[in-house]
């Protein structure tokens, strides 16, 4: 199953470095190579990004991954939720900090 987290995180990775292969952007996101695979078809399919052949200097076939209009506004959207939850973990944190706080005070 894609994951928002995961969906994010792989049109993060790919709107910045468009030519990443999935060998790297596994590595980057500490995932498997076939879960990388996974997730690439389904955005794929999906619409969120399509894939371009291209050869690069050493003849190798590689591939480009571009967002589409779909993929982009996607990534806002997933981008809004994850800061509103990362927000809601800072706060939930603070407030666990400040009661420790408390506690060794007295």
């Amino acid at each position: 199953m894609l994951t928002d987290e995961y969906r994010y995180k792989i049109l993060k990775e790919l709107q910045q470095d468009p030519d990443l292969s999935q060998r790297e952007l596994a590595n980057r996101l500490g995932i498997s190579l076939g879960k990388a695979n996974f997730c690439l078809k389904a955005l794929i399919e999906k619409g969120s990004i399509k894939a371009d052949n291209f050869k690069n200097s050493t003849n190798k076939t590689g591939y480009l991954y571009l967002l589409t209009p779909k993929g982009l506004e996607e990534k806002i959207t997933l981008t809004q939720r994850f800061l509103q939850r990362k927000i809601a973990e800072y706060e939930a944190l603070e407030q666990e900090i400040e009661q420790l706080r408390k506690e060794v005070k007295s």
